[in-house]
């Protein structure tokens, strides 16, 4: 069912201006400005006593405020039984993103309760040394969301929704891209499907999921965008939404974490074609360990995940394995979490980025 935009006022603060009338006396000056000098003294006593420190570039980064990190906080409802016979698994694709992670779940947890959507969230993150292969982490995260849920939301972890009439419900009728190309920040062609999309369990099983050899960054949604063709799915996009690209809030930051968009011999060519075997049928994987987190009052699971890539008797194939920049962006990442854990919520966080196993 499509919702009609519901428009929020933009509250625009603008500062007063005062004019002295030109029959102010002196002492009417005299007393204002005393009374300015007095509201500034007060000012910056507070600002003084208060023990807010000036954020460094790194800690600007995002464009929303952190949530309040409590590890130990009990979580509101996630899956009232009167909010309806569904249940939403939010599958989120990961490596190394810890500060958006922080923003996205608590975020998407008080969003999706407002609507009354059952939900849980799975956060996939990859753990071996392979590059980064969202299909494949998608794929597990459909395997491994249980039987107690029966639709999926493929969804990128720095995009948040921001408009309320956005559709998160169940997708009877065919996949639902929430994310459209009218709406997304940043892809505008029309035969976009990631981001955000929604679809139930037996509708991925017509796919065969995601296709497993789309390693590093990008071209993994173009392939399921066929897939959803071949299958005969009749796909559905958001109607009535007037606020356009500033639909969602995108934040990542293209300057400080770099994708991985390098292509290697055959994959340059291979990333256009339909895999017409690849899928959940020759996914190979992992669980390392399961965490149950709380972060910022919402409840997660994180699955760290060790893919298996297709190798022949020599090697790995090289649009598998890292490359040297990729390793030492890495190892920068590394590096500057280490410097802020105690922005990440404690132990339980930490767990999960000593679990990361980036060489």
């Amino acid at each position: 069912m499509m919702y009609s935009s519901r428009r929020k006022p933009v509250l625009y603060f603008k500062e007063e201006r005062r004019f002295l009338s030109s029959k102010c006396t002196v002492y009417k000056l005299f007393g204002l400005c005393m009374a300015l000098l007095l509201v500034s003294l007060l000012w910056l006593q507070l600002s003084c006593s208060s023990d807010m420190v000036t954020p460094s570039q790194e800690e600007r980064r995002l464009p929303l405020q952190q949530p309040p990190c409590q590890a130990d906080a009990q979580a509101s409802a996630a899956d009232h039984p009167s909010w309806g016979p569904h249940k939403l698994a939010v599958i989120v694709p990961f490596r190394e993103r810890f500060e958006e992670l922080l923003v996205f779940v608590p975020y998407m947890h008080t969003f999706l309760n407002k609507k009354k959507i059952r939900h849980k969230f799975l956060v996939i993150n990859q753990v071996d040394h392979y590059r980064f292969n969202r299909a494949s982490l998608i794929n597990v995260g459909h395997l491994e969301s249980g039987n107690d849920t029966d639709y999926l939301a493929m969804h990128d972890v720095d995009l948040l929704p921001l408009n309320d009439a956005l559709d998160y419900g169940f997708p009877e009728d065919g996949p639902f891209h929430v994310a459209s190309p009218e709406l997304h920040p940043l892809y505008h062609y029309k035969t976009y499907v990631g981001g955000i999309l929604l679809l139930t369990k037996k509708h991925f099983n017509m796919c065969n999921g995601m296709s497993n050899r789309f390693w590093g960054w990008g071209r993994e949604d173009d392939e399921f965008y066929r897939r959803l063709r071949k299958a005969e799915l009749q796909l559905f996009r958001p109607s009535g939404i007037t606020t356009g690209y500033k639909t969602f809030q995108h934040i990542h930051d293209p300057a400080w974490r770099k994708r991985d968009q390098k292509r290697v011999a055959a994959q340059k060519q291979e990333q256009f074609k339909v895999d017409p075997e690849g899928g959940l049928t020759n996914l190979r994987y992992e669980v390392e360990t399961r965490q149950e987190l709380t972060v910022g009052g919402a409840p997660c699971t994180v699955i760290n995940t060790k893919l298996e890539c297709e190798s022949t008797f020599l090697s790995v194939p090289p649009w598998a394995q890292f490359s040297p920049f990729v390793r030492s962006e890495c190892s920068r990442r590394r590096n500057l979490l280490h410097k802020h854990t105690q922005q990440l919520c404690g132990s339980a966080i930490m767990r999960l980025v000593l679990s990361s196993n980036i060489p």
